[in-house]
């Protein structure tokens, strides 16, 4: 399957799971979004791949974001998105390019990481607050992520997100250096 083919697809069955999740019909979602009616059928059919502008018009709409309409569906509590499940957004004739790699959807705030590992160490954490995601890309090495006491092994060009409201642990394992890319969402104090 194509990236293109990736894209419309992903996007097809998050533009309905969330039009359902909302109870908007066709045309509420169409007035809210100022996308046609006739256009989000062609969406929902995967018959048409939208522009990125018309893609946020519908985000904006259902209140997710881009990425969340973008993604993968969401699965168990670990979830990793090897490379050839990443979801290229655009790219141009001279090799520039887009990749969505990993997302959630959270409110609150949100860093980025960058981390490196050396072999042989590791760094543990207490749980965070009830809703904290995190979310990391391995860009060299092999890193052994620990949840809940669960080690998953997570090899360069691989991302994977989790909910980080259990212990967890980042740890090098193998012989070369881990570098990766890590953001948390932590949710709003109420």
């Amino acid at each position: 399957m194509s990236d293109l083919d990736q894209l419309t697809q992903s996007l097809a069955r998050n533009l309905k799971h969330w039009r359902g999740e909302r109870g908007l019909t066709l045309d509420t979602l169409a007035a809210r979004s100022g996308v046609s009616r006739g256009m989000i059928i062609q969406i929902e059919q995967a018959r048409t791949n939208p522009s990125v502008g018309t893609t946020v018009k519908l985000a904006d709409a259902l209140g997710v974001s881009i990425t969340t309409l973008l993604d993968y569906e969401q699965g168990p509590q670990v979830r990793l998105v090897p490379p050839e499940q990443t979801v290229r957004l655009w790219s141009t004739s001279t090799g520039s390019s887009a990749r969505l790699l990993v997302g959630a959807e959270r409110r609150g705030p949100l860093e980025m990481w960058a981390w490196k590992l050396m072999p042989g160490d590791r760094s543990e954490s207490d749980p965070h607050p009830e809703g904290t995601v995190e979310l990391l890309h391995v860009s060299a090495g092999e890193l052994t992520l620990v949840v809940d006491g669960e080690a998953y092994p997570v090899a360069a060009g691989t991302s994977a997100t989790f909910e980080a409201n259990v212990s967890h642990a980042y740890r090098n394992d193998g012989e070369d250096t881990v570098e990766m890319t890590m953001a948390v969402a932590v949710p709003p104090v109420r």
